[in-house]
C-alpha cells in the first residue's frame, strides 16, 4: 500500500505534474492593423511584419493575435478603426491614411505608423523627438521625396517644364502632400498641373487631359486609390506616352516607367519594434518619431524603350532594379 505522503511525492514529480502548472497559459495578446490598402496589395507588406515579430519572439496565433483590417474605400476608414477599438486591442498598426481614423477613434489606444506623411504637419503628433499622446512609428517628409521624384523625372526627360501631378483630394493628408509638393516644384522652375481623380472614370480622363495640356511626365501621388489601380496607371501612361513614377516600387513592377520611395516592407519591419517596445510597457509618447532609412529607385527599361526614352547612365547607377 502507497501511503499518502509517498503518492503526492510521485504525483509532484511525475510528467502530468508540468501540464498542471502550465494549465493556465497567458493570454495572447491582441494587435490590430487598420489598412487603407487592398488585402492582396498589403500582402508582402504585412509578412514582413509578421516576420519581424516572429524574430522578436511574437508569434501569431501563440503569444499574440492580429485582427486585421482592410478598408475598401477611404469612408470605410473610421468604421475599422471604431471596430478595433471596440476590440480592446492592445496596439493598432496603421499606414497611410489611416493613421488619422485610427486617432480619431482612439485617444488611448497606442498606435504605431509604420507609414505616414508627415505628422506634424497633419497634427497627429507634436514633434517627431517627442511625440505625446498616443501615436508614434515611422514618418515620411513628403516634401522632401516629392522633389526627389520630381528630379528624377527631369533627369530622365530632356527639357522637361511641365508635369502632371496625379492626386486624390479629400483627406487631409492628401492636401497637405500636394501643397509639400509645389515648393521643391518652383526651386526646381517646374509648371505642374494638377489631375483629380476620385474614381476609375476620372483617372482615365485626367490622364488624357495631361497629354491634351502638353504635360511632359506624369507624377502619382501617394493614394491608396493609385495603389489599387497601378497597372490601369501604367497602362494609361504608356498610351498618352507620359513618363511615370510613383512612390511604390510596385507600380514599375506593373509597367510604370520610375518608383521611388521607401522600402514599405522594411517600414513595417521597423514598426514591429515598435509594436514589442509598446506590449513590453514602453509608452508611445516617449518613443521618437523616426524617418525611413531605405529608400528603392527602380526603373522598367521595356517601358523606357516603349516610349522611346534612353535612360541616363547615371540614373541606371543608382538604380535599385532595373527591370528589363
Amino acid at each position: 500500500m502507497i501511503r499518502r505522503r509517498t503518492f503526492l511525492r510521485i504525483v509532484a514529480t511525475s510528467p502530468i505534474a508540468p501540464l498542471a502548472a502550465n494549465a493556465q497559459i497567458e493570454q495572447a495578446h491582441k494587435v490590430g492593423v487598420l489598412s487603407p490598402f487592398a488585402a492582396a496589395e498589403a500582402a508582402p507588406w504585412h509578412e514582413a511584419f509578421r516576420q519581424s515579430l516572429r524574430e522578436l519572439g511574437w508569434i501569431d496565433g501563440k503569444n499574440i493575435d492580429i485582427e486585421y483590417r482592410y478598408a475598401g474605400s477611404e469612408g470605410e476608414l473610421p468604421v475599422l478603426a471604431a471596430e478595433l477599438a471596440r476590440l480592446k486591442v492592445e496596439v493598432i498598426v496603421t499606414s497611410a491614411t489611416g493613421t488619422l481614423a485610427a486617432k480619431q477613434a482612439t485617444r488611448t489606444i497606442p498606435i504605431v505608423m509604420a507609414s505616414n506623411a508627415d505628422p506634424v504637419v497633419m497634427g497627429i503628433v507634436s514633434s517627431l523627438p517627442r511625440p505625446g499622446g498616443n501615436v508614434t512609428g515611422l514618418s515620411e517628409i513628403s516634401s522632401e521625396l516629392a522633389g526627389k521624384r520630381l528630379e528624377l523625372l527631369r533627369e530622365m526627360v530632356p527639357g522637361l517644364s511641365r508635369i502632371a501631378v496625379l492626386w486624390y483630394p479629400g483627406g487631409r493628408g492628401l492636401t497637405v502632400s500636394w501643397q509639400e509638393t509645389e515648393l521643391p516644384a518652383k526651386s526646381l522652375g517646374l509648371e505642374l498641373q494638377p489631375l483629380e481623380a476620385r474614381n476609375t472614370v476620372e483617372l482615365e480622363r485626367a490622364v488624357a487631359s495631361a497629354s491634351r495640356a502638353h504635360a511632359g511626365a506624369l507624377m502619382v501621388m501617394p493614394s491608396p486609390f493609385f495603389a489599387s489601380n497601378l497597372r490601369r496607371i501604367a497602362d494609361l501612361a504608356i498610351k498618352q506616352r507620359l513618363p511615370s513614377i510613383f512612390n511604390l516600387r510596385e507600380f514599375a513592377d506593373s509597367g510604370g516607367l520610375l518608383s521611388y520611395g521607401p522600402n514599405r516592407s522594411d517600414e513595417f519591419r521597423r514598426a514591429a519594434s515598435y509594436v514589442d517596445k509598446i506590449l513590453r510597457g514602453a509608452r508611445p509618447a516617449d518613443l521618437p518619431v523616426e524617418q525611413p532609412t531605405k529608400f528603392d529607385l527602380v526603373i522598367n527599361m521595356k517601358t523606357a524603350k516603349a516610349l522611346g526614352l534612353a535612360v541616363p547612365r547615371t540614373l541606371l547607377l543608382r538604380a535599385d532594379e532595373v527591370i528589363q
